[in-house]
């Protein structure tokens, strides 16, 4: 069999009950700049993958998210550009909605957490809970930063984690051990903000007891979801519930937020990690009421599946303080899922949005246009689910160029150009099928139940895989039956070949349309056959594209990666670790004092290199000629990993010509040569702009 057995196939029954209504979350990105690889990679592509999926199947789903756009990152960001908090969102709200879209994620909608809709519900969430006296209400010491006069958020907080001794743990966690972290835990705190050391001040806030909700989500989570939760979720939620939870604050000390909706809570706003999530909620309403449907049953009906896509360092959010919310409120229903991947790293290095080493995605359109589904594909079968994985542009080549176009592409061109060259694009009637042509149908129809397994379980690697076997099939099948070679001889045999291998075109591009969406609707163009077919019809339907239809010209699914775009990636990221570098590297304090005496007796003079050559037995030294007016004079320097002795004969330099001799490897040098470093790193000469000043020209 051409297909991987599967022991989860033969739940297959069990997945045909599941529920038909979904509510599929994807984690709302902070908008304080655009979005990367690694946020596709982690959260979007795979719940844009499980959602497309579901909707094949004729569910109900509806796909959830938006920008998240309060906490103190926002104002921060505004002051630095010098612009308002709401123009700052404005942007970055543009420019992530913008690269979703352009990137194929499905969203039934996508809002803002700035929106009238989600400030009323969050504010009214936060009143039922107030009025139920859920919270804990107290004065309590926080850190604030005197300089900067405002009390300190979690992620302006960084200092050394209590638990595995982390120098740069958060406020809110720590992102080494995984340690949930209150910003008073951390030993040596540092304001982020101005770098000061920050005090201790008394405010009130209100609190979620989380202690008090142990024992459900032990009988929850611990009890009711071992077996079919994600073993790195289990495991952190595990860890976090066996420490012991701890009441957490639900409101902060800023300006730019939803207000706290009781009296006495001026200057407060709602913790951004309590109304973020209630986003979800805002968003769906928002939906239903443009669709003209009733939001409530899609949080509210316990036959609805909530699932949430996140990352790793949104689980303690998701698994323990949301779930907690809900629970608390009472009315809403608790997800079945949370997949959270772990991250993607970028050549071997974690990826950073300040350091600028991450793939942008409005940038990586602009380099690769049209190849939205070839970052898709390869993010998919790299994805870090269950340990951090790395991405690379030879990977990303390799998998497109041997898979996508040998496999994939290489298949649909064969069938498509050979059904125009023999039957003018009309499909022909069948003869009698072959054992073979049986057994190439019967692998068909299991493709969907194993791929559906697989996503069933969140294993999206395994499942475009799984994908990518159907296009080896229909390779397989063509390079066995040959029927370029047996349309010399058996015509009739060749009609029900190319009917067959068709037959797997057209299964291609419904069980591709999840992971490969343009890619889809280019197969479906060219098969003329849009809209047509269902993911279950794979399965059951005896003819997917019938005998007679009349299918397109062949058009290229994917093109070929060339080494040079892959230089060209590699040049710009070891440009950016360069400028890094550089950045950090600090500055020669500035010497002792000196005075003019000091200073005059310095004699610099413009001198001209007249010889140049290596030093025997040494790899840095070069030994050179320079006239220096006066004479001409020995001197050796240690520029020969930085020039070649041919191109630096001629060279007007800048020599201190009063220096006293010095023997190195038995060469006396007679001066020295002023240099510098340039920004990557490079020596330079100090010398005179004016390329005719003449040699022996003191410089004063």
């Amino acid at each position: 069999m051409f297909f991987n057995a599967n022991p989860y196939f033969c739940n297959f029954s069990k997945i045909l009950k599941m529920s038909k209504k979904y509510t599929i979350t994807a984690a709302l990105p902070y908008t304080n700049g655009p979005i990367h690889i690694g946020h596709l990679a982690g959260v979007y592509v795979p719940a844009d993958i499980y959602s497309r999926y579901l909707r094949l199947k004729g569910n109900d789903v509806a796909f959830i998210c938006g920008s998240d756009e309060h906490g103190v990152a926002i104002p921060m960001k505004a002051k630095k550009e010098g612009v308002s908090p709401q123009e700052v969102i404005d942007k970055y709200h543009g420019i992530i909605k913008k690269s979703f879209a352009d990137f194929g994620i499905s969203f039934d909608n996508y809002s803002r957490t700035s929106a009238e809709i989600h400030h009323k519900t969050a504010s009214e969430f936060f009143k039922n809970l107030y009025e139920k006296g859920e919270f804990i209400e107290e004065v309590t010491e926080q850190l604030y930063d005197d300089e900067a006069k405002q009390f300190l958020a979690d992620r302006f907080v960084t200092g050394t984690c209590p638990k595995c001794g982390n120098e740069e743990a958060y406020g809110d966690q720590c992102e080494q051990c995984g340690s949930s972290l209150n910003a008073t835990d951390l030993i040596n705190p540092k304001s982020t903000i101005t770098g000061s050391k920050p005090v201790l001040k008394e405010t009130r806030h209100w609190f979620l007891p989380l202690d008090k909700y142990e024992p459900f989500l032990r009988k929850w989570i611990l009890e009711g979801h071992k077996k079919d939760w994600k073993p790195n979720v289990y495991g952190q939620v595990k860890s976090w519930i066996d420490e012991g939870l701890k009441p957490r604050a639900v409101t902060r000390d800023l300006d730019w937020g939803i207000p706290v909706p009781v009296e006495g809570a001026e200057g407060k706003v709602l913790y951004v990690w309590f109304d973020a999530p209630i986003g979800y909620i805002s968003s769906t309403k928002e939906w239903a009421e443009r669709e003209g449907k009733d939001w409530e049953p899609y949080w509210k009906d316990e036959n609805t599946k909530l699932v949430h896509f996140i990352g790793k360092d949104n689980i303690v959010f998701h698994c323990i303080i949301f779930p907690s919310m809900l629970e608390a409120h009472g009315d809403y229903i608790l997800p079945d899922n949370v997949p959270a991947n772990e991250f993607l790293n970028l050549e071997g290095n974690k990826l950073s949005t300040s350091k600028n080493w991450a793939v942008w995605l409005h940038e990586y359109l602009e380099e690769f246009p049209e190849k939205q589904d070839v970052l898709r594909y390869v993010l998919t079968a790299n994805a870090p689910e269950t340990k951090d994985n790395d991405f690379t542009w030879k990977d990303f080549q390799s998998r497109n160029n041997s898979e996508l176009v040998a496999i994939f592409g290489n298949f649909i061109n064969r069938v498509v150009v050979l059904t125009n060259k023999y039957y003018d694009g009309v499909i022909p009637e069948p003869g009698a099928f072959s054992e073979e042509d049986q057994k190439t149908l019967e692998e068909l129809k299991a493709a969907p139940g194993i791929i559906e397994s697989s996503l069933e379980r969140y294993r999206f690697r395994e499942a475009s895989q799984e994908l990518m076997n159907v296009a080896r099939l229909g390779n397989k099948y063509l390079a066995d039956a040959e029927p370029w070679k047996l349309i010399k001889t058996d015509e009739e045999r060749v009609k029900t070949i190319m009917f067959t291998a068709l037959q797997i075109a057209s299964a291609l591009a419904v069980l591709s349309e999840p992971f490969l969406p343009f890619t889809a609707t280019k197969l479906k163009r060219m098969l003329n056959q849009e809209g047509s077919l269902k993911w279950t019809d794979v399965a059951s339907k005896e003819v997917l594209i019938p005998a007679n239809h009349q299918v397109n010209k062949s058009e290229l699914l994917f093109t070929k990666v060339e080494d040079a775009d892959i230089q060209k990636q590699l040049d710009k990221l070891e440009a950016t670790k360069k400028a890094n570098e550089q950045a950090n590297k600090s500055l020669e304090p500035i010497k002792d004092t000196i005075t003019y005496e000091d200073f005059a007796k310095l004699d610099m003079r413009v001198g001209t290199i007249v010889e140049a050559d290596k030093m025997p037995k040494a790899k840095k030294l070069l030994v050179l000629k320079v006239d220096t007016g006066l004479d001409t004079r020995t001197i050796v320097s240690g520029i020969a990993e930085h020039f070649k002795p041919e191109d630096i004969v001629g060279k007007k330099v800048t020599v201190l010509v009063n220096l006293a001799p010095r023997k190195l490897r038995g060469v006396e040098s007679e001066g020295m040569i002023l240099m510098t470093e340039n920004a990557e790193g490079k020596l330079v000469f100090v010398n005179p702009d004016e390329a005719d000043t003449p040699s022996g020209v003191t410089i004063n």
